[in-house]
């Protein structure tokens, strides 16, 4: 990190009245962060103020001794410019934070320049992300709820930026909103606008909002006229390609739809910018096409990366399965994760595909590391043109692509495989569009070579070939003359001072006085008493000057070099715009290489991991047999030697299992790889198991964990109720269901209660597909009353120590059967808790578990057990109820029961102790 104070200190009467215009300005949103920019010495900087600059000190600099204070002591803190663009990518990408900046104008005033928000990062772009490649691919959404009722309709539109889309989608939802849900999952939303909501007085719009906070997604309200459709007819006819009219399009008649698409375009200011105009597509997301993933399964799986993650990318399903090369093929990544497909021969496609590169090694190594690694972020750079902001240097990148085109199709074809039917399928997918691309592209290829000077490139110099010019070829040859004519004179004064040129005298292009010469200083004194000599400075490298005829030679180069430049930024601009129109190529080509880039990544990993992964065998029901099913993340860290397990969940025989077992032995892990499998199976990759054989599930939900949202007052269990509440509402007998030590978040006696009642309820009537982990061991008994839940545990070989007690090894292997002991303070002894307190835990559970009830217990029938404690039940409450005088009540109430209490031979025994 730079220094926090690069520039010199502002001038007083400067921060005085920067101060006066800033305590004028409105309150920022929360969670917005305001830069004003500034210029000192030919440097950018910034400025934050107030508690922005408190917050930038403490999370940029790690210190507060970098807060200075402004006029009446207003808290300042400066960034330099490198600085403010690494915060603010932070700042959007990771904290989900919004950027305002700000620049100057004349009498001391702002105004506002860009602003951004995580799902909007349009005005910033080419500003925080030009030498970045973006992974991620910020997706904005707008939503529409209209209740009736128990009747809510969800409307929503949503626009990624980094594509000229705008969907729709409009659904049905329950007073969960679940639905929600998984459609925010799936389109990986970052920021969501909804209605403005004062004092939480719309319960549905406060339903939703929640539902998004719990998914991560900054909410961002606006007035209710923004979702007024007045004019949604006309803005989506003037935004949208083609000739026919919206009003002819089924999706029209989704008046919620049409409503949030309204505030959309209005929050994106589309129709602000000319250049959107008839650029735009629609699309109707279909809620139903791709698995359901709520937000419990996103973190319960580890599908995206966390900030705890740090250098290692393996511990997210993500940061495993991203080898690609190409930004584009990242970002295409990550929305398929949240996208399992649902279609048999869909899937079926991607695994032939990742089967042909995992078999054909020269296939995968050359497109994988010759040729996709040169290949830049073509959606970008379409959107560049598109907008008529690239510049030479974005020209020369498309080049480039076309010129390694040819390359990619040989590659393909020399490679194909044998087998008839695959080698169609990789001609169909890749092949033969990238030829189709690669030839509309040929012209275009060829004008490039024509307008730029390609050999000024390997100079990093971008400029048009002036042989594509009459007028602009005539200024080089001016300019080459008067170069020539610098070199002239150099060559002249070095022979008159005896001066080596390549060594002790340079000519230069200094930037105050152009083109002049220079001398160390010792050598300055040959200059003296030399009158065509003009000296111009001495500085620390050496002493300038020049002579007359330099001088004449350097104002003759000055004015042809600006006139070669109006010329040249003419041209330029045409040149661009001939690019331009191949915008939709470049997306369409962007895609094309994008799919292939994630398909490589797959069979890359799957051949490269510790063992290597095998192809499912997909069907749309059945069973789920899994043989040496392993985590893929877990596998790969290091000091890990996992141990595989295998997985057999047969309809209508186990397809509900409880596992039970001690702490740390491995039942999280169990049932979170089995989920892990399943959908890395869905969205075509292979998967870790010696062999596989998996339905296709409409949804994987998740029950995991114990955290609580302080800041949204929801406690840990209440978070808990929220997440089964989700489970019970949206799942069906096609589901896979996770759920790990329900029902922790309270007591005993209710934890135990909803446990049983949820897996019973799931067990009988939702029959979804079940991995139930538990401390809860009097759970296994569903097993004895329901013939499809099979009971399982994790291994612990227990042996008795010589010195007494005994010890465990957890070997993490899951067998049949029921494990009665969770082995809690043998967990706490390897975590080297003091043993005064692992001592004075074994003895409090000891007592416990030998109360002398139950023991009394064992000698008697059940069903004398249970009569006798209905019986104290009843007197207990007689008991409480009584008044005064008490002595004499509760005798009573003691004879009104005595004889029933002599009756049963349990309670007889038990009072008898």
């Amino acid at each position: 990190m730079t220094d926090a104070s690069p520039i010199e200190e502002l001038a007083k009467p400067e921060q005085q009245n920067f101060v006066a215009f800033f305590r004028k300005l409105d309150e920022p949103g929360e969670g917005t962060i305001r830069l004003f920019e500034r210029e000192a010495n030919q440097r950018k900087y910034y400025t934050v103020h107030g508690d922005s600059a408190q917050y930038v000190a403490e999370h940029v600099f790690k210190t507060r001794t970098v807060v200075k204070y402004w006029g009446d002591g207003l808290p300042t803190t400066t960034l330099s410019s490198n600085a403010a663009e690494g915060f603010l990518r932070d700042a959007l990408l990771n904290k989900q934070q919004r950027i305002e900046v700000w620049i100057p104008k004349r009498g001391g005033q702002w105004e506002l320049n860009r602003k951004a928000s995580p799902g909007n990062l349009q005005d910033v772009e080419d500003f925080l992300f030009v030498d970045t490649n973006m992974t991620v691919s910020p997706v904005v959404m707008a939503a529409w709820i209209a209740a009736s009722g128990d009747s809510k309709t969800v409307g929503v539109s949503f626009a990624d930026a980094s594509s000229k889309e705008i969907g729709v989608c409009q659904f049905i939802d329950n007073e969960i909103y679940s639905n929600f849900e998984s459609l925010v999952i799936q389109l990986g939303v970052k920021e969501c606008i909804m209605v403005e909501n004062p004092a939480r007085k719309d319960y549905d719009v406060t339903k939703a909002t929640g539902v998004l906070e719990r998914c991560g997604v900054v909410v961002t309200e606006r007035k209710r006229a923004d979702f007024n459709t007045k004019d949604i007819e006309q803005d989506l006819n003037r935004l949208l390609q083609g000739d026919i009219s919206i009003a002819a399009r089924p999706e029209f008649d989704m008046k919620s739809a049409m409503s949030a698409c309204a505030c959309l375009i209005r929050y994106l200011s589309l129709l602000s910018d000319e250049t959107n105009f008839k650029q735009y597509q629609l699309q109707h997301h279909d809620l139903s096409q791709y698995m359901r993933l709520d937000a419990s399964a996103l973190t319960a799986l580890n599908l995206m990366p966390s900030p705890r993650e740090g250098s290692n990318k393996t511990m997210s399903l993500y940061g495993l399965l991203n080898k690609c090369k190409t930004a584009q093929g990242s970002r295409l990544l990550m929305q398929w994760l949240k996208q399992p497909l649902l279609s048999l021969g869909e899937i079926g496609k991607r695994h032939d595909l990742v089967e042909m590169f995992y078999g054909g090694t020269e296939l995968r190594q050359s497109l994988h590391n010759d040729h996709l690694k040169y290949v830049p972020d073509l959606h970008r750079l379409a959107k560049r043109f598109q907008r008529g902001i690239a510049s030479l240097q974005d020209v020369v990148r498309i080049h480039q692509v076309i010129l390694r085109l040819p390359a990619i199709i040989l590659c393909l074809e020399s490679n194909k495989p044998e087998n008839e039917e695959q080698a169609s399928l990789l001609y169909e997918t890749y092949t033969a569009n990238i030829r189709k691309y690669a030839e509309n592209l040929t012209d275009l290829g060829q004008f490039i070579e024509d307008h730029i000077d390609l050999d000024a490139v390997d100079n990093h110099e971008f400029r048009i070939n002036p042989a594509s010019d009459p007028q602009l070829q005539k200024l080089r040859s001016d300019m080459d003359r008067v170069r020539d004519g610098m070199d002239n004179v150099h060559m002249e004064v070095g022979h008159e001072l005896g001066l080596d040129i390549e060594k002790k005298l340079k000519l230069e292009k200094h930037s105050t006085y152009g083109y002049c010469l220079r001398v160390s200083r010792t050598d300055a004194s040959k200059l003296r008493n030399k009158s065509r000599y003009m000296e111009l400075s001495t500085q620390k490298s050496g002493t300038f000057f020049t002579t007359n005829a330099l001088q004449n030679l350097n104002t003759q180069w000055s004015d042809a070099s600006s006139e070669y430049d109006r010329c040249q930024a003419r041209l330029v601009k045409d040149v661009i715009e001939k690019v331009a129109h191949y915008h939709t190529t470049f997306e369409l080509l962007g895609g094309v290489l994008a799919h292939m880039d994630v398909l490589l990544s797959f069979a890359f990993v799957s051949i490269m991991a510790p063992a290597p992964y095998i192809r499912p065998q997909m069907q749309m029901s059945g069973d789920v047999v899994l043989q040496d099913a392993r985590h893929p993340c877990l596998e790969m860290q290091d000091d890990v030697e996992f141990i595989a397990n295998d997985v057999s969940m047969q309809k209508g025989n186990s397809e509900f299992q409880i596992i039970t077992g001690p702490n740390m032995g491995g039942k999280s892990t169990y049932i979170r790889q089995i989920g892990v499998i399943a959908l890395m199976a869905q969205i075509g990759c292979f998967v870790p198991c010696s062999e596989a054989h998996l339905r296709i599930f409409d949804c994987i939900l998740a029950r995991v964990g114990a955290g609580d949202s302080q800041l949204r007052g929801v406690s840990t269990f209440m978070a808990e109720m929220l997440e089964t509440a989700t489970i019970l509402k949206t799942a069906t007998s096609n589901s896979l269901i996770i759920i790990d030590e329900l029902g922790r978040g309270t007591s005993t006696y209710d934890g135990f209660g909803l446990a049983w009642a949820i897996s019973e309820y799931i067990a009988t009537r939702i029959r979804a597909f079940t991995l139930f982990a538990t401390h809860f061991h009097e759970l296994t008994d569903l097993g004895k009353t329901v013939s499809h839940v099979k009971n399982l545990n994790v291994a612990v070989d227990i042996r008795q120590n010589p010195t007494g007690g005994n010890s465990i090894t957890l070997l993490y292997k899951v067998t049949e059967g029921i494990c009665d002991q969770s082995f809690g303070i043998h967990v706490a002894e390897m975590a080297n808790f003091p043993q005064n307190v692992v001592n004075l835990a074994k003895r409090k559970a000891s007592e416990l578990e030998d109360r002398p009830e139950d023991e009394v217990a064992k000698k008697h029938p059940k069903q004398d057990v249970e009569d006798g404690e209905k019986l104290l039940q009843h007197v207990a409450q007689e008991l409480a109820n009584v008044e005064e005088p008490l002595q004499d009540n509760i005798q009573s109430v003691a004879a009104k029961y005595k004889s029933q209490v002599n009756s049963n031979p349990y309670l007889k025994e038990l009072l008898d102790l």
